[in-house]
């Protein structure tokens, strides 16, 4: 027992080493990509420096280390147990009698921990930074519309307002926001903020409701004020947008931006606004889905790489591991496409690759062990 224990602990190390190395490398190569795409993205904006380009790589690195995690923790898995199998210690390991469900037990409890540290600590520092990142892209490579965000019940948004200047902007805030049966988003407690290029205010409106017309916002009961004068009433008044119900919805925080802490609260309020909240069910079941993810990867490298190498093929097992990995990222991607479009539940959707990757893994462990 207490060899068993000790090698679990020895193999277990090995692997944590190789899976951050991995985890680690792939980010670098993923971020360096995003940074040239950045940078060919700004070559036709002269006035944004490499600064800003270099800020929004840098606030993109956790965001792209969870999205490689799987990936980084079955390619380091394969490269540990394959170099274990290399060296004969998993061979002369399992001549003595130790089950490799005996000292896989190390690496599997290591990988789940790397999955839930990655769900409850990384991700919520990654979604703040991902949303200064895309707060960052929309003001200095973006040239349409602005952002859109709901928050607590109230909607900002802003965009372009051409009316009192040629680079005008227009910031609305609305404090109640509801989607009805027949499609029009309506608004309430309305604020909207109309600026000039140097973001000088120029003009403020108010209105108790409103909603969005075809290309344009209808404002009822309005009242103007302009700075140091007193409100004005104008009674019905119509602000153009190039916003659409569609755009909107498509507006709305992205999943990526939110803490798995605060996803729960905005499906809800999403729900309660009449807006879909697929995207964000399958997010919020992903994140939960990723500690057992990151353990089914590390069974199945080690179900592709334990094999001896006097039995010759190892090369082929370790590329289908390779593939294997591929092939669930295909499985989730696809499931994640069908569940966006309701065709499957969003549990399912989310949960789908690691079930099938976990029916693989044990497949071959069986195999390996006791076939």
């Amino acid at each position: 027992m207490v060899v068993s224990v000790t090698l679990s602990l020895y193999i277990a190390r090995q692997f944590v080493f190789s899976v951050v190395a991995m985890i680690a490398s792939l980010t670098g190569i993923v971020c360096l990509f995003d940074f040239i795409d950045l940078l060919r993205r700004v070559a036709t904006k002269p006035h944004v420096s490499t600064n800003v380009v270099t800020e929004i790589a840098a606030l993109h690195v956790p965001h792209f280390s969870i999205e490689i995690l799987p990936f980084g923790i079955l390619l380091g898995g394969i490269v540990c147990f394959w170099r274990l199998t290399r060296s004969s210690e998993l061979v002369v390991a399992r001549a003595a009698g130790i089950s490799a469900w005996q000292f896989l037990a190390g690496p599997l409890a290591c990988a789940m921990m790397i999955g839930t540290i990655a769900t409850t600590i990384i991700s919520p520092v990654s979604s703040s930074l991902y949303r200064k990142a895309e707060e960052l892209d929309q003001q200095y490579l973006r040239t349409e519309g602005g952002p859109l965000s709901l928050s607590s019940g109230a909607l900002w948004l802003r965009q372009a307002d051409t009316q009192f200047d040629p680079h005008g902007v227009a910031l609305l805030n609305a404090r109640g926001v509801q989607l009805g049966k027949d499609s029009v988003l309506r608004i309430r407690d309305i604020s909207i903020f109309r600026l000039d290029h140097a973001d000088k205010l120029i003009l403020r409106i108010e209105a108790p409701e409103g909603y969005l017309d075809d290309h344009a916002w209808i404002l009822k009961n309005a009242q103007t004020v302009r700075p140091y004068e007193i409100l004005h009433p104008v009674g019905q008044l119509t602000l153009p947008t190039d916003l659409t119900v569609g755009r909107v919805q498509e507006s709305f925080a992205s999943p990526e931006t939110l803490s798995i802490w605060a996803l729960p609260s905005f499906i809800k309020l999403l729900e309660r606004s009449g807006f879909s909240s697929i995207r964000h069910r399958i997010h919020f079941q992903s994140l939960l889905a990723l500690p057992m993810l990151a353990g089914t990867m590390a069974l199945v490298a080690a179900g592709f790489s334990m094999r001896p190498t006097r039995r010759g093929g190892v090369a082929r097992m370790i590329g289908s591991g390779v593939a294997a990995g591929f092939l669930l990222f295909t499985v989730s991607k696809v499931a994640e496409q069908f569940g966006n479009s309701g065709a499957l539940p969003a549990v399912l959707a989310a949960w789908a690759p690691t079930v099938a990757g976990l029916c693989l893994a044990i497949s071959l462990l069986l195999h390996l062990e006791d076939g």
